[in-house]
């Protein structure tokens, strides 16, 4: 290993072009000048190289590798941009991190902007047998609620303890996914070739990847490779860093973007009800009755056909209310992006939703926009079915049952 020497920093600047007009657009976000500072260019040694890493390997210096950090840059911005959106739409994203130096800073990082983390063990079927998983979570809820109701007390000292050590393992395991109800949007891991039973798992269920890779590993099972120091704490450090500020801004994006669509809604309902009082009818004066003289049963006829006209246009008022998009945010897994995407291409209702192939949906949405290739369109139909046919309560309990990983 060598220090990073004025000469060093020469070398390092000297990258073509093309590289620097990028990292000079990003410079507002990732400095290289602190990713040189980090260490983050510190590669592994020659021999021990993986040459599918050469695109992203600047030189070799006394038998080690020197990472591009203008590469290193740029990539952590991409993977910034994608890991906002996927934090904008919802979607959880999985940290795992289970090395000594790594395990602390990403426990804190990821704790801040409330996403899961595995730091401990991983449990293997974590997400290709994710029911089981889940049972396990529950089983700590249900530890707690004996404590609560004093089941817990009725119990031998001996079951005591063997309960309170089971509690304590699935906590140590499992405690910081326990608000993951479904599967993750994302995966982010450091250092794939430890994470490799992750990894796979990942690509099984074609689970995005975000990953820090060194030159010894193969970045080409990775979606977003950044290209870093793994194992060094002060560049695991700041590459979480830069990571996590940008979930958090998609954290934020997507509170204000609720706000906004409650604001708006509230600002309709408000106007309607003016609307509303302001076309109610005048009740007119009741008129004498006149004992002396009935009216005619042709002027009775008469207003009978007057008044015709009105319902018809009532009728047609009502209908052409109906005809405007249904909310399709209400459907488990479309978020906002996705219900544009698909009112831009006519699947505008309930009904037509319900009647939509996935197969269809996918391509709209992937048309779209490539980032929306990842969602699973197979349950929107079934669940817009029941919208449809106004069984909100049904469509409640399926989706609280999809989230418990029941469906």
């Amino acid at each position: 290993m060598f220090k990073a020497s004025a000469k060093a920093r020469y070398h390092l600047g000297i990258a073509n072009s093309k590289e620097r007009k990028l990292s000079l657009k990003m410079a507002k976000k990732v400095e290289v000048k602190d990713l040189l500072n980090a260490g983050v260019h510190f590669g592994h040694l020659t021999r021990k190289w993986n040459p599918n890493m050469a695109p992203y390997i600047y030189m070799e210096r006394n038998g080690i590798h020197v990472i591009n950090l203008y590469k290193t840059a740029a990539k952590i911005e991409e993977a910034g941009e994608a890991l906002k959106k996927i934090a904008a739409s919802g979607r959880k994203i999985l940290f795992v991190a289970t090395k000594k130096q790594a395990k602390d800073i990403v426990s804190d990082k990821v704790a801040k902007v409330n996403m899961p983390y595995i730091t401990e063990r991983w449990p293997g079927g974590m997400l290709t047998n994710f029911v089981t998983i889940r049972r396990a979570v529950k089983k700590m809820a249900s530890i707690d609620r004996m404590k609560k109701d004093g089941t817990f007390n009725t119990l031998s000292k001996k079951e005591r303890l063997q309960v309170d050590r089971l509690r304590a393992k699935l906590e140590k395991n499992l405690g910081s996914i326990s608000d993951m109800t479904r599967l993750p949007g994302a995966l982010f891991v450091v250092d794939i070739m430890r994470e490799n039973i992750a990894v796979k798992e990942a690509q099984k269920l074609k689970i995005p990847i975000f990953a820090m890779v060194d030159t010894n590993s193969d970045p080409r099972p990775i979606d977003f490779v950044i290209p870093s120091n793994d194992d060094a704490s002060k560049s695991i450090e700041i590459i979480m860093t830069k990571v996590t500020e940008a979930v958090a801004e998609g954290l934020a994006e997507r509170k204000s973007e609720k706000q906004s669509e409650k604001a708006g809604e509230e600002a309709t309902e408000v106007q309607t009800r003016k609307e509303t009082k302001q076309e109610k009818p005048k009740e007119e004066p009741k008129a004498e009755p006149v004992v002396a003289q009935e009216p005619k049963v042709e002027e009775k006829a008469e207003k009978t056909v007057e008044a015709a006209p009105v319902v018809e246009e009532k009728a047609e008022a009502d209908k052409s209310a109906s005809k405007d998009p249904d909310n399709l945010t209400k459907i488990e897994g479309i978020g906002p992006k996705a219900a544009e995407a698909l009112v831009a291409a006519g699947v505008d209702t309930y009904g037509k939703l319900a009647k939509a192939k996935a197969d269809k949906i996918k391509e709209i949405l992937t048309e779209a926009s490539s980032r929306m290739a990842h969602l699973d369109p197979t349950s929107w139909p079934k669940q817009a079915k029941m919208a449809a046919d106004g069984k909100w309560d049904d469509l409640k309990e399926w989706q609280d049952k999809a989230k418990a990983g029941v469906e």
